[in-house]
Parts: structure tokens; C-alpha cells; sequence
């Protein structure tokens, strides 16, 4: 038996569904006046739902006021007791064993206890969410007794932890999970309860600091997120202290508070951006099913100028999906396709597409600003490629893009993980953004012993998948972004492992 150490480091992919779905009002602003007695943080992601099955992504923290995990993550990706106070493994990494915290209750009374996780989990991967997909291996969940649960997996999961720690992990209450109360009215063992009177779904939600709470006590006695529509309106909150904090993801926005010494500012890397193909079988339009055809998007664009026009250099550019942190990633790769049209148009010409071919893409401006959509339209048509812009709301982006399959690609910012295989997961496996199931024989191959093999050969497997993804163009990554936490003077916050934004347990009083 091996027992894993609490101190494995992660981070994974965070920005996904849920980024697509933003609120259609600006957040009523939340009081920095309070000092340690309010915290009011603002942001562009709107929970329509708060079911644990639907969390996912930069929409957690609405999740974990009132939801605890069964481990916690700490800023630095460390793993610690939450709900589960050990975790063991057996020499084949396939059970997972959790001895579970006693003495815990529900808001609504019900007992924590293995029945709950138990329900939890399979309610999670049933539910049909946007993390669903994270529990594929978990075959079936044992209950030895109240405080102890073993998780059987089908193959050995190397993210599984981690998924314990974030959206698969929250734990409602067992009573709750059937009817769909829980989207409007979360029933937790988490640090606070959410106050319906003074919450409107959608634009502002209002915590209170839950009495009785088994942990230690957060140190705000209200949390209220405001959703806002666009970073304007966010700044402006920001300098004016309606707002207590914000991740701020466009540049422009990032150097109009440049010169504000009120305000607390930190540099943070996780996403990329990109343009994420789906058709590579060419289903919906064929040219794609051609490697050279891929190649030769990734010559035609011009990332350099992106990064620094769009971006105002705060980034990295980049021609891999794999971040600096995981074994797969290789430097050489950030420079594998630099800018060349002429070698872009000899690709397609190779191809039979010498006069080009159209290429419909679905654009949210939250994601795709003017000057972003004009670059890419642009380069591409440098090469012969002709590029139509879908314009869509939140919603019926997730119904054309993720249920109808509409289109062959989209434009996409995506977190870089620390986990080999969290990113394996969310691009290139089966599931959300690879909607139609591409893959090919090296894939097959490499991916297996990634997943089981030993650790030098799961490192090694990470590797030449990484190297085969660029040579075959799967993606079009254009830069890694430089994103902008603030916080007002009074608040001390801290990035978090794993997250577009801060976990709400790093919010803590600056004189503390």
C-alpha cells in the first residue's frame, strides 16, 4: 500500500464552460467599509446553478462558501485534510481509500458520512456537468463503514486527487441531491450559507458566515460575489472600493491601474489562448481532416504582434497546450510554427487547397475582442483562408458550440495545468473540447501509458505526446496570458493552485 503525501503540487485546467456563460448585468457592488467584516469579490462568471454536479472552473468559489471538498488545496497546490482526513492508495493505484472526519453535519442536519460521499460522487458523475468526464475511471465506491470509503477505479487516475480537491470533490447534502433544490438553495457543510434575500441569481450572491461550522473560522463574516459584464465596470469598483477584489484578464484594463498605489497588484500565469480545432476529421469542414492544412494555420499566424498589440506583452508566446510546469512541456515547442505565410500557402497548395477554403467560427466578445477577431481574420487571410464570424450570446454559444457541434473550432482561453494529465483529460480525450472525438494512432498509444505507467515512463509518454500534438497541428495555441489579481489595500490575497481565481480561503485582512 501506498500512501500518497498531502504535499503533491498541482494545478490544472480551470477556464472552460463556465467562462462562456457571463452574466447579462453588472454586480450591484459589495462594501469595502466593513474592513474585516465584508469582503466583496467581483468577476465575469455567473453561476446559474449551484448543484456541486454543475461546478466547474473560475465558478468555484460560489461552490466552496457553502460546499466543503474532501481535500483541500492549499495556494501552493498542496493537498491537506478537508472532509477526508487521510488517503491511501493500494500498490496498484487503482483503490482509493478515504477515512473520513466524524462529528461533521449538514446544514440541514443529515450526517457526513460515507453514504454521503458515496451519493455525492455518483450524483456528480451522473449529473451531467461540465466536469462529469473527471470521474470516468471511478468504477464504484465502496462503503466499509460511516467513516471510511474506498473509490475503485477502472485504470489508475493521476489526476484523481486533484479532482478531490476541486468540482468533483464538493459535498452536498445526501437528502438534497434529487429534485434540483440545490441549484437555488445550497445545503452544505461549508463555512457559509447562502442568504437568499439578498441574493439575485445571476448578478449578486450574498454569504453569511455559518455559525457552528466545524473548521476554522473564515475570517470575513459576509462574502458577497458580484457578477459584472465587463472589466470596466470592475475597475471602476475596484478604484473606487465597492469592490474588494477581481482577477483582471484584459491588458487594457491591466494597465489602466498601473499607476494606482491604493490598490494591490499581482502578476499571475495559468491560461492560454488559442484556437481550439475540433474537426479534425473533417466532418464539418474537410480541409482539417489534413495535417498540412492544420500546419499551416499555425504558420499563418502572426503571435508575436497578437501578443504584443493585443496583449500589450504581458505573455508568453506559445505553440503548445502543455505548461511550463508539466513534465511535457519543452521550450523548443513554444517556437515550433514561427510566422511564415509563404511555407503556410505551399502547405495548403500540398493539400489541394490552394485557393484557400472558408473557416466558420463561433465568436463570444468576452473571449474574441475586435482587435483579437481582426488579427485572426487577418493572418488567415494572408494564406487564402477565409474566416466568417458567428457572433453569440453565453447561451446559445453552449447550445450550438457543445451540444449541436456547429463548428470546427473555436477561440478559447484554457488553463495550463501542472498535471500531465489533467490536460490530457480536457483537450485531448473524448469530452468538452475535443467535442468530436479526435484521435489517431500515437494518441492511442502514448495515452495508456501515461495514465498507468511508471513515473519515468508516464514523463517520457507526456513528452512525445506533446511533441506529436504540435507537429500535427491539433491546436493553434497563440500565447500564454499574464493575468492581474487586485485587491484593495485592506486585503491580502493570494493566487491559487489549480484556479483562474482565488480560493476563498486566501482572502484574509492585510493586518492580519
Amino acid at each position: 500500500m501506498k500512501r500518497y503525501s498531502a504535499r503533491a503540487g498541482t494545478l490544472t485546467a480551470c477556464v472552460t464552460v463556465a467562462s462562456l456563460v457571463l452574466a447579462g448585468c453588472g454586480g450591484g457592488g459589495g462594501s469595502a467599509k466593513g474592513g474585516a467584516t465584508e469582503l466583496d469579490i467581483a468577476t465575469l462568471t455567473s453561476a446559474q446553478s449551484l448543484d456541486p454536479a454543475t461546478a466547474i472552473g473560475s465558478a468555484l468559489p460560489y461552490f466552496q462558501a457553502v460546499y466543503d471538498t474532501l481535500i483541500k488545496r492549499d495556494p501552493d497546490g498542496a493537498f491537506r485534510p478537508m472532509l477526508a482526513t487521510e488517503w491511501e492508495y493500494d500498490k496498484d493505484r487503482t483503490q482509493l481509500s478515504l477515512t473520513l472526519r466524524q462529528g461533521v453535519k449538514f446544514s440541514d442536519g443529515t450526517a457526513f458520512d460515507a453514504q454521503a460521499v458515496k451519493a455525492n460522487l455518483e450524483h456528480f458523475k451522473k449529473g451531467g456537468g461540465g466536469g462529469a468526464k473527471y470521474l470516468n475511471s471511478l468504477k464504484s465506491v465502496d462503503v466499509e463503514d460511516a467513516t471510511h470509503v474506498t473509490l475503485r477505479l477502472s485504470a489508475p487516475d493521476p489526476a484523481m486527487l486533484f479532482y478531490l480537491s476541486d468540482a468533483a470533490g464538493l459535498m452536498a447534502s445526501p437528502a438534497k441531491l434529487a429534485g434540483g433544490t440545490l441549484k437555488t438553495t445550497p445545503v452544505g457543510t461549508g463555512p457559509y450559507s447562502l442568504d437568499k434575500a439578498r441574493t439575485a441569481i445571476g448578478d449578486k450572491y450574498v454569504f453569511e458566515r455559518k455559525k457552528g461550522y466545524w473548521g476554522a473560522e473564515l475570517p470575513y463574516k459576509t462574502l458577497t460575489i458580484s457578477v459584472f459584464d465587463n472589466e470596466t465596470a470592475v475597475v471602476n469598483g475596484l478604484k473606487t472600493g465597492q469592490i474588494d477584489s477581481a482577477v483582471l484578464q484584459d491588458a487594457n484594463q491591466q494597465a489602466s491601474l498601473e499607476s494606482d498605489t491604493q490598490l494591490n497588484k499581482i502578476d499571475q500565469a495559468l491560461d492560454f489562448q488559442g484556437l481550439l480545432l475540433f474537426d479534425r476529421g473533417g466532418l464539418r469542414t474537410p480541409a482539417l481532416k489534413d495535417a498540412k492544412v492544420r500546419q499551416a494555420l499555425n504558420y499563418a499566424i502572426d503571435r508575436k504582434t497578437m501578443l504584443e498589440k493585443i496583449r500589450r506583452g504581458r505573455g508568453e508566446v506559445t505553440d503548445q497546450i502543455f505548461g511550463t510546469e508539466t513534465k511535457a512541456y519543452d521550450k523548443n515547442l513554444d517556437s515550433f510554427y514561427d510566422r511564415d505565410p509563404a511555407k503556410a500557402r505551399q502547405l495548403l497548395a500540398d493539400a489541394g487547397y490552394a485557393k484557400g477554403f472558408t473557416l466558420k467560427l463561433p465568436r463570444m466578445s468576452a473571449i474574441v475582442n475586435d482587435a483579437l477577431a481582426s488579427s485572426i481574420e487577418a493572418d488567415l487571410k494572408a494564406v487564402g483562408i477565409k474566416v466568417v464570424w458567428d457572433q453569440l450570446d453565453g447561451n446559445s454559444a453552449l447550445q450550438k458550440i457543445f451540444r449541436d457541434r456547429a463548428y470546427s473550432a473555436m477561440v478559447m482561453n484554457i488553463g495550463q495545468s501542472s498535471i500531465d494529465w489533467v490536460t490530457v483529460q480536457d483537450l485531448v480525450t473524448p469530452g468538452t473540447f475535443n467535442l468530436f472525438g479526435s484521435t489517431d494512432a500515437t494518441v492511442k498509444g502514448l495515452l495508456p501509458k501515461i495514465q498507468t505507467g511508471s513515473a519515468a515512463e508516464a514523463d517520457e509518454a507526456a513528452r512525445m505526446l506533446n511533441k506529436h500534438l504540435v507537429e500535427e497541428g491539433w491546436f493553434i495555441p497563440f500565447y500564454r496570458m499574464t493575468y492581474l489579481l487586485v485587491s484593495g489595500k485592506d486585503v491580502k490575497v493570494e493566487p491559487q493552485s489549480g484556479m483562474a481565481v482565488p480560493s476563498i480561503y486566501n482572502y484574509t485582512p492585510a493586518t492580519s
